[in-house]
């Protein structure tokens, strides 16, 4: 028991000091969170939303999580002229984070995005068994004037 009640005392030592306590005391809460509107007659004040800078860097770590690579075949460089580029992604990406990274990373404006999930088809190759692998692609389609370069000419 003497074990538990060492224990005990330091766990006591560690709490915040009283310098903290006496400002948790000392919280307005009327002054806390943004002003509220008045009912009959008065507007709403304006609250301008935070907005958060990131750094490059990270918007850029970001993309690499969603985006894996762009998905070229005969169908896709057809829809290029259109302004639908097609791209691989990851399973757990969705249509905003796509747009997000795609807006991002490329620096254009995105109108819209449609995502499809390629199912995996079973093979066989000499009598063995196995699976072609499924996966996630993202047909991301741009508003008019805007262009990403993803094939040198």
């Amino acid at each position: 028991m003497a074990l538990f009640d060492k224990i005990k005392t330091i766990f006591r030592k560690s709490k915040k000091p009283a310098a903290t306590r006496q400002k948790l005391e000392h919280f307005d809460r009327k002054q806390a969170g943004p002003p509220k509107p008045k009912r009959f007659g008065g507007e709403a004040p304006k609250i301008e939303p935070s907005i958060k800078k990131v750094s490059p860097k990270k918007k850029i770590g970001e993309v690499y999580n969603i985006l894996k690579e762009p998905h070229i075949s005969e169908k896709a460089t057809k829809l290029f002229d259109e302004g639908n580029y097609t791209f691989k992604v990851f399973p757990w990406a969705n249509k905003v984070q796509v747009k997000r990274a795609i807006n991002d990373f490329y620096g254009v404006r995105v109108k819209d995005v449609k995502i499809i999930n390629i199912k995996p088809k079973s093979r066989k190759l000499r009598g063995l068994k196995g699976e072609k692998r499924g996966y996630k692609k993202a047909v991301v389609i741009l508003e008019k004037g805007e262009k990403i370069e993803i094939m040198p000419h």
